[in-house]
Formats: C-alpha cells, sequence, structure tokens
C-alpha cells in the first residue's frame, strides 16, 4: 500500500529523528548536522588513520523480507569487519542511506536506527554524518579507523613459506543464507540451530580485537566476505605469490557439516559472508601464535602454505590441484 503524504518523514526530518545523536561522539567537535563532520584525530604522528567503504543493496546483501534492525546490523557488521582486516580500530561511521517511499515511515526507521546504534555502541564507533535520498535501498557505510603508523595489515605482504590461518569457523555464512532463504533446508535441522545461522548471517562477529592482535604476528590478511578461495585469490595477486589450501583443514562447524552434508564444502571454500579473518604469519611467528591459540586467546586454525607462483603467475591451489577461476566466489559483475 502506497502511504499517504501526510504519513511520510522528509529528509531531514529522517536524520534529526532517527540519525542525530544517535551514537556518542567521542573526540567529535562537529557531527551531524552541517555540510561535515569536524573530528579531533589524535596528535600523535604515529597513529594512521585507515577508510573503508562498502555498500549494502536489497536482494543482493540481504533477502527483500529482511527486518531493518537485521539489515542495519549486518550493514555495519560487514563494514567493521574491514576494520579488522586492517588491524585497525573503528572510530566512526557516514552513513548514505537509499530508501524506497514506503520505508520513509516511523516503524521502519525506528527498527534500522536501534539495530545501527546497537553494533555502534558495542564497538565503540561514532555516527558522524551521511545523506538520505529516496530510491531502491541501499546501505553504504564509510568506516574511519586508527591504527599505529607502520604497522597496519596489509593484502601484500605474504612470502614464500608463509602459513595461512583462517579465525572462527566457515560455511556459516552459507549457511545463514541458505536459512533466511528457505533453500535446501531439512526439516531435520533443529530450531536452535536455524537461529543461530540466522543470527551468524545478519550479526556476522567482526574480529576487530583478533586484528589488533594480530597485527603483531601475521603478514597479511583479509576478511573473507567473497569466499575463502576468491578472498585467498585476492592476497595472492596483491603478495605476488600462490597458496596451497588444505580441504582437510578447513574449521567447519559440526552443525553445519551434519545438517548440510552436500553443501558444507562449497560454502566453506566459496560460499563469502563469513567475516573471518585469513591470515598468513612467517615461521618465526608461529610459535607465538601457537601459544595465543593454545590459551584461548585467539580461535584460529591452519588451513595451507603460501608457495612460489609458477608459469600461470598467482595462483591458489586446493589439495594440490588448481582452482577453476569460475569457481572462486562472489563477483558483483561476474557472469
Amino acid at each position: 500500500m502506497v502511504q499517504s503524504t501526510s504519513e511520510r518523514t522528509g529528509e531531514f526530518e529522517i536524520i534529526a529523528n532517527y540519525f542525530k545523536d544517535l551514537t556518542g561522539q567521542n573526540r567529535v567537535v562537529l557531527g551531524i548536522g552541517d555540510d561535515g563532520a569536524i573530528l579531533d584525530l589524535l596528535t600523535n604522528v604515529d597513529t594512521q588513520l585507515v577508510v573503508a567503504t562498502d555498500s549494502l543493496v536489497e536482494s543482493v546483501h540481504f533477502p527483500q523480507d529482511a527486518s531493518p534492525y537485521h539489515i542495519a546490523q549486518r550493514a555495519l557488521c560487514v563494514n567493521l569487519s574491514d576494520m579488522a582486516a586492517m588491524g585497525a580500530n573503528p572510530r566512526w561511521f557516514t552513513l548514505a542511506l537509499t530508501l524506497p517511499v514506503e520505508y520513509a515511515k516511523p516503524v521502519w526507521l525506528k527498527e534500522f536506527s536501534a539495530g545501527l546504534a546497537e553494533v555502534a555502541e558495542e564497538f565503540h564507533c561514532s555516527l558522524i554524518g551521511g545523506d538520505t535520498t529516496c530510491g531502491p535501498l541501499t546501505i553504504s557505510i564509510t568506516m574511519l579507523g586508527e591504527v599505529t603508523s607502520g604497522i597496519a595489515l596489509k593484502r601484500s605482504g605474504a612470502k614464500v613459506g608463509d602459513s595461512i590461518y583462517v579465525t572462527g569457523h566457515l560455511a556459516d555464512g552459507g549457511a545463514g543464507l541458505a536459512v533466511v532463504t528457505h533453500k535446501n533446508i531439512s526439516k531435520d535441522i533443529s530450531h536452535s540451530i536455524r537461529e543461530r545461522l540466522i543470527h551468524r548471517f545478519y550479526r556476522p562477529q567482526p574480529k576487530v580485537s583478533e586484528g589488533i592482535d594480530l597485527t603483531a604476528v601475521a603478514s597479511s590478511c583479509i576478511d573473507i566476505s567473497d569466499g575463502l578461495i576468491a578472498d585467498i585469490d585476492h592476497l595472492c595477486k596483491s603478495s605476488g605469490v600462490s597458496a596451497n589450501v588444505v580441504t582437510n583443514k578447513l574449521p567447519v562447524l559440526n552443525d553445519v557439516t551434519s545438517g548440510f552434508p552436500d553443501d558444507y564444502l562449497d560454502w566453506a571454500l566459496y560460499g563469502g559472508d563469513d567475516y573471518q579473518l585469513c591470515f598468513t604469519v612467517p615461521e618465526e611467528n608461529i610459535d607465538k601464535l601457537t601459544r595465543w591459540i593454545v590459551d584461548g586467546r585467539l580461535v584460529a586454525t591452519r588451513i595451507g602454505k603460501i608457495i612460489s607462483c609458477g608459469e600461470l603467475g598467482p595462483e591458489v591451489l586446493l589439495d594440490d590441484s588448481p582452482v577453476n577461476n569460475s569457481q572462486k566466489g562472489f563477483d558483483h559483475f561476474g557472469y
């Protein structure tokens, strides 16, 4: 049903009522309400600013029937994951929100802003500005973070002989997407597993503290958004190396392997949406990392090795065999 003109909320009312002062304003000299924000950066010359932007589009990055609360949480968590991959501490973010006319009403906006505020509070980052426009539902967030100069994690630091690790578990993103889109779901999957996977899809846990820790041991890092193999391929091309991934080393939870026996391996390798960190560690730092894992400071699994390039240049091998390019993972413009 088309909303009447009297019920619609205007652009400036949306900003003032649902986003201005939504979060704390730590070191924000001037926030929402002007042509730009003014931030009180640290005067310490040993600090660098890290900036990352991600956009989420309805029916591409989340289902059309997703709640505004869930949409907001997923959008901010995805952007926080980029900060984690750089080893940066997230501080501020801007929001560019494109809304269909029928969504520009209090019930939708209250839910959306509540979901956004909850994640922002957990990670101590401030909403400092953005834009609102009318159109197909799209959420674009630009995240700003800080890292000590010279120690930011990059995709370009992997060396031959480094070991490849991933944090947490894989395939949850693919399984979660299957649940929220009601695809290939067995009746034998319990309600508790379904709820875990739905939560995991809409509220991936950005590995921010892990990324900060990894600046002390990792040579390169990337977050797993497009799929493990696709993202390792990005890392390899940036570093000028190849990689060999061992299938039976991939960490997948039992409720996914048992609930989706025909799909979990494909999701772990190519599914994306896991938002774990994939990182490489030189031999001299393996002992330190292993102690962290044993002590419970970090949940991570070694899944392969960085190797030298062959005649074809940087590539990803799976159990010593080249991966078909068409299988690597998600590509917005792939055909």
